[in-house]
């Protein structure tokens, strides 16, 4: 990495492991506290298992934020390999304190680090993240894979089904979706993310129906557009790959080759929505840029 600017980024990006080092991109854990134990998020720490055979077992479990000093240290390593500046692109600061965590560690950094609030959650951020690496592979400078980075993330469509909204009531990232708590409880909600908050987009009587209705919706958001797309799921496999097999046969002209990613919600995010979740998020790509598998 010497001498160039490097993408950070942190652990709710969702990036396959294989794919982040591939890229050059740093991933920075985010925690997950299950009673009394504190670990990072990933596979050596807080797994999606282990989330949700806790959430299952009605065990507290909540998260917390990259402390600024910790993201300072990796900063600081991360100049003295040898970069010249650090995009860090992270979760919707209404989401999360990681962008602001990112804020305050950039001020104590040995090089210029340029801060990024995708305003997405999951792989969106990831999405985010790779766009950037891609204008930096590119050749260009920091300040327009940061516009990269932003004009992705206004692109991107995360769509979501969960079982239930207690666990996003409990976690306090309900947002505007607060309204249809209550009576709503007995429904399968189906949700987004706009401007970096979950906000209801439908209500529906049974999952089957919740799911049928992404699957349109993230059709009909897809258009004639060269598009990534990720199914992610938090101990719901089955309906998870079910749906990703019926995208990638709807969406094959838009996907030009490129895979369906599918796979477990991370630990974090796992926490906010609960077991059973299914989402989906349609990442356009930029025009002219490789995509996420390239």
């Amino acid at each position: 990495m010497s001498g160039r600017a490097v993408v950070v980024t942190d652990s709710t990006a969702s990036l396959p492991p294989e794919v982040a080092r591939a890229r050059g991109i740093v991933v920075v854990p985010l925690q997950v506290v299950i009673g009394a134990s504190v670990y990072d998020e990933g596979p050596q720490g807080a797994t999606p298992e282990m989330v949700a055979e806790a959430l299952k077992g009605f065990r507290p479990v909540s998260t917390s934020r990259p402390a600024p000093a910790h993201l300072a240290g990796v900063y600081a390593t991360i100049a003295a390999q040898g970069a010249s500046e650090i995009l860090s692109v992270h979760l919707s600061a209404e989401m999360s304190g990681t962008y602001e965590s990112a804020l305050l560690a950039a001020r104590e950094s040995p090089v210029p680090v340029t801060v990024v609030d995708s305003r997405q959650v999951g792989i969106a951020t990831g999405y985010c993240a790779l766009s950037a690496v891609d204008v930096l592979d590119a050749g260009g400078d920091v300040a327009a894979a940061a516009q990269a980075a932003r004009r992705r993330a206004e692109l991107a469509t995360t769509l979501f089904y969960v079982d239930t909204l207690e666990y996003l009531r409990r976690g306090g990232r309900i947002g505007a979706a607060a309204a249809i708590l209550g009576g709503a409880l007995s429904v399968k909600p189906l949700l987004r993310i706009d401007e970096g908050r979950v906000v209801n987009l439908d209500r529906v009587r049974t999952s089957a129906r919740a799911l049928s209705r992404m699957e349109d919706l993230v059709v009909e958001t897809a258009g004639s557009r060269a598009v990534d797309l990720c199914v992610s799921h938090l101990a719901n496999p089955d309906r998870a790959g079910a749906l990703a097999g019926r995208l990638a046969e709807r969406l094959a002209a838009n996907l030009d080759g490129r895979d369906v990613w599918c796979g477990e919600l991370g630990a974090v995010l796992g926490a906010h929505v609960g077991p059973g979740m299914v989402a989906v998020c349609l990442a356009p790509l930029l025009g002219g840029a490789p995509s996420a598998q390239e």
